[in-house]
């Protein structure tokens, strides 16, 4: 089959034989897939972009409404220069979104008794299963606590927990009352914990006590702890309790209690369990209107701020239930696993609610790849007979390093559809994925999407889509990718340039926090009248998609769960913040492992010295700011930096000078080009 156009004469790929190698599904495996072919897939595509209210009025029939929907499905604007941006789905409809994901499967859908999740602790001791009455008891009980706590609709609560069952239950109890939980990854510094607390304007904050991740004790009471003095010192505190779960499982390790001081605020903090003795496990649910907005999430922005991403009820829960049911083709007796922290989208949107959506049973994983031994991984798909597994190309990386003979000792045989998330897959990687992991019967689904947009925008389809490693492929349901030129000409056929989309689906972001004039310079400015990603892509003869990596001054940092956006703003700040520091400039290195690290120029000031110390002092400093995720892999020296007449940076050429690439090009705009020499010759410094 040649590609098809659509109406609006895109091309959307047809299953040709590319130049490069292309990956069919195996015959037979998919025979009960939800959508079986490509022409099925052309075939709902056609109708999410032609005729969109039709297309999700069926999938909104699924949900549980108090106020059943009316009147017109989507509302929007995506050009500045029409007025406000703004994106509006179902506007009127009430529904509760923690009701669809638990009530409804346990009292419509009989699910009470099936596992929700099973709980994987850091260490292979720790376990629990949580079936569905389980879950729905204790997100009451948390539910009924917080309202105790005077938490009611439209307060936020922020969460800063490791991977245990009391951050499930801390997030749907938020959403059940109507609050708006604010998760920030239990990774990251004070400051950067008391930034998004004063920003969301939090009045409660959950955390735990301690975790080890790995071998390594984490003592998140103290950072939580410093967070609130420096949200105190700041004289914006909103923060009125802290409640601290007692992680039990991480208290077994006999040191735990020796090395681990609990600091400890009779006036604000509140242990879990004294807060939830003799609480109801039952809680009436707060019925919300469509547009109420369900979470903040922060991702770092350009100017070094992060951003809080705001998703409202039904058009994120709408779009999170479908993509997961489409892009891992769920079926009920699926054992499904994302690897990835709730502290990121991707926990959020495919560990919480768009598997809970849909009735399935998954693993919730608070350890790491490698620990206790660099079989993990594989033990726990075996354990738990797992069929769909979602992991980052980080983590495969880093256990590609050990071969096959982990693997090996395990019996894989459950797996049936392999996935990838937060950055694009290279084709070593995938390959190893494809044909050690899968052994040569999983497709790869290597899905491309942002903290913005909810869930999947491009994506394969395990039984539809035939597979190029290393492309993202196709656009999911209701989602109008197009290319533009640096003059925001749409470029047709095959095409290098922005990616952007032209319409919204449900689960976009519907602000940032509080600030309307940074959503709509961050994402709707440089293009009117499309959603800038940030990112560059490139489309193939076959209208495939494939990510390029980011064209502003972000870059993806991931760790072995997920990829994190970081600013290059946000390092360089932290930098400068040395007393030894004149000016940083941040860039991206490719990584062989992580896929990019951070790669940061320093600028001294007069008769300061560089050296190990410095370097290590210099790591430590971001270490604390912002979080080890941001730790930099190598800081160089830079007596100057490039720069034009103007004095703009000039970070295309750091990222050639980071990349060790000679072939520069046009330098003349550049005010002094022997810096780039210099720096060039300094380079052994920042590896050694």
């Amino acid at each position: 089959m040649s590609p098809v156009s659509d109406s609006s004469n895109r091309v959307i790929p047809g299953p040709q034989e590319p130049e490069e190698k292309t990956y069919h599904p195996s015959d037979g495996l998919f025979t009960d897939a939800h959508v079986p072919d490509f022409d099925a897939y052309l075939a709902l595509y056609k109708k999410s972009t032609e005729e969109p209210e039709e297309f999700w009025a069926d999938v909104a029939q699924e949900f549980y409404w108090k106020k059943p929907p009316s009147g017109q499905m989507l509302q929007f604007n995506f050009d500045v220069n029409k007025g406000n941006i703004y994106i509006k789905f179902m506007e009127g409809a009430k529904t509760n979104i923690c009701y669809n994901v638990l009530d409804r499967n346990v009292h419509e859908r009989n699910l009470g008794e099936k596992v929700a999740y099973y709980w994987e602790g850091n260490s292979p001791n720790h376990h629990q299963t949580i079936t569905y009455n389980q879950l729905l008891r204790n997100v009451c009980r948390c539910a009924n606590a917080l309202k105790l706590l005077g938490v009611k609709k439209g307060d936020r609560v922020a969460i800063y927990l490791p991977m245990i069952p009391e951050l499930v239950y801390t997030m749907l109890a938020c959403a059940r009352i109507g609050a708006v939980h604010s998760i920030v990854f239990a990774g990251f510094s004070s400051e950067s914990l008391c930034e998004r607390i004063m920003d969301a304007q939090c009045n409660i904050l959950v955390t735990a006590d301690g975790v080890y991740r790995g071998d390594k004790l984490i003592n998140l009471k103290k950072t939580a702890s410093e967070a609130l003095e420096r949200c105190k010192e700041s004289m914006a505190s909103s923060v009125q309790k802290c409640v601290v779960v007692k992680h039990n499982a991480f208290r077994t390790n006999s040191d735990a209690s020796n090395k681990l001081q609990t600091p400890w605020d009779e006036s604000c903090d509140i242990w879990w369990a004294d807060l939830m003795d003799g609480v109801s496990d039952e809680c009436e649910p707060e019925w919300m209107d469509s547009e109420d907005p369900l979470f903040i999430l922060y991702t770092s922005g350009s100017t070094g701020k992060p951003k809080g991403v705001v998703h409202t009820v039904t058009g994120y829960m709408l779009y999170t239930s479908l993509t997961f049911k489409y892009v891992f083709d769920y079926h009920h007796d699926d054992v499904y696993w994302c690897t990835a922290d709730i502290g990121w989208i991707t926990g959020h949107s495919y560990i919480t609610y768009g598997p809970l959506a849909n009735g399935a049973t998954s693993v919730l994983f608070e350890g790491v790849p490698v620990y206790p031994h660099v079989g993990r991984l594989w033990e726990i798909i075996e354990k738990y007979g797992v069929s769909k597994f979602y992991t980052a190309p980080t983590a495969i990386r880093l256990l590609m390093k050990y071969g096959r003979e982990p693997l090996q000792q395990y019996d894989l045989s459950s797996l049936r559809v392999l996935g990838t998330v937060g950055e694009p897959i290279n084709p070593e990687a995938w390959l190893w994925y494809y044909d050690v992991v899968g052994q040569q019967r999983c497709p790869v689904i290597d899905t491309f999407w942002q903290t913005e947009t909810g869930g999947h925008v491009l994506t394969p389809l395990p039984a539809a889509t035939p597979l190029k490693p290393g492309s993202a492929t196709c656009p999911f349901f209701g989602v109008q990718p197009a290319v533009l030129n640096e003059h925001g000409e749409e470029l047709e056929g095959e095409a290098e340039g922005y990616l952007v989309f032209r319409k919204p689906w449900p689960g976009i972001m519907r602000g940032v926090y509080g600030n309307q004039e940074r959503f709509e310079s961050t994402y709707f400015r440089k293009f009117p009248g499309f959603y800038v990603t940030g990112d560059g892509c490139r489309r193939d003869k076959d209208g495939y998609y494939w990510i390029t990596g980011r064209i502003d001054d972000m870059l993806n940092v991931s760790d072995v769960c997920s990829g994190h956006l970081l600013s290059t703003a946000e390092v360089e700040a932290a930098l400068t913040e040395h007393p030894s520091v004149a000016e940083a400039a941040v860039v991206s290195r490719p990584h062989a492992v992580k896929g990019e690290c951070l790669y940061c120029f320093v600028t001294l000031k007069d008769h300061k010295e560089f050296n190990r110390t410095l370097m290590e002092e210099l790591k430590r400093k971001v270490r604390e700011k912002i979080g080890p995720i941001a730790t930099p892999d190598f800081i160089q020296n830079a007596p100057g930096l490039p720069k034009t007449r103007s004095g703009k940076i000039m970070r295309r050429v750091l990222r050639q000078i980071a990349r060790n690439e000679k072939d520069l090009g046009d330098l003349s705009t550049l005010a002094d080009p022997k810096v780039v020499e210099v720096l060039f010759s300094q380079r052994w410094e920042a590896a050694a």
